[in-house]
């Protein structure tokens, strides 16, 4: 499929930038996805139809999957707005949020995970404040009015990483491990990414804050999973997302 940017109009709508003038701007959906054939399509359909205040491109990348998430997707193949990208080896969330750059013409970035741990239509009040010229780099918190419903571990291994995010690098967030990281295409790009697994999270973040850039956050609502239900983060990932965390500040 063409690179081409969709067509403004109807639902997903065009937005004209009053900050700068210029023509209607694009938001490009990553969602990365492996082994999520019973909810994929889901979340695709909510993408396609929430009320975003510009036009939009939706990237799905099948990182490999075995459980039938391709045959899901086979069937939205030509879907207006969407874009399949297969990767025939599960090589994880980084690599599939690589390949999605890569492929994404918009002039936001903004990554959704398949999962439906958190709702799509919160992306609305996530691309408001980029799309308004107001800031460059835009993160959904879970944790930015307490605990909410997460589960103690799961709260308390993000506290760990995220105070030791801003130790490190200066920043105030309360929740580094989002998947809800949206930002300017030109700032995605700059970030020079090459995290294969879940470390791209700590990546993303720590190149951030070490080029200066202020990561404003918006509280959002999930549901969390739990291992029986597809969970797939391990503890092996925490301990992963401080090596990540530490070469990033000594560089």
């Amino acid at each position: 499929m063409g690179r081409g940017r969709p067509r403004c109009g109807g639902a997903p709508g065009g937005f004209l930038n009053p900050s700068s003038g210029s023509a209607p701007q694009l938001i490009s959906i990553i969602v990365p996805v492996y082994n999520e054939s019973a909810t994929v399509a889901s979340v695709i359909e909510r993408l396609l139809s929430i009320a975003l205040p510009a036009a939009r491109e939706i990237i799905v990348v099948n990182d490999g999957s075995s459980d039938g998430t391709r045959m899901v997707l086979d069937r939205l193949e030509g879907t207006p707005l969407l874009r399949i990208v297969h990767a025939e080896q599960n090589r994880g969330k980084g690599h599939a949020i690589r390949l999605g750059l890569a492929a994404a013409a918009g002039d936001v970035i903004a990554i959704q995970d398949a999962d439906l741990e958190l709702d799509p239509a919160q992306l609305v009040s996530l691309v408001r404040p980029i799309l308004d010229g107001h800031v460059a780099v835009v993160y959904g918190s879970r944790f930015l009015k307490g605990r909410s419903n997460a589960p103690f571990v799961t709260f308390a291994a993000n506290r760990l990483l995220t105070t030791l995010t801003n130790l490190l690098f200066g920043g105030s967030l309360t929740d580094m491990e989002t998947c809800y990281k949206v930002m300017r295409a030109d700032v995605a790009r700059s970030l020079a990414l090459d995290a294969q697994r879940f470390d791209i999270e700590p990546q993303i973040t720590a190149r951030l804050l070490g080029r200066g850039h202020r990561i404003h956050e918006v509280a959002v609502r999930f549901d969390p999973r739990s291992r029986a239900q597809g969970k797939k983060i391990r503890w092996r990932d925490g301990v992963r997302a401080v090596q990540v965390l530490v070469i990033e500040r000594l560089r």
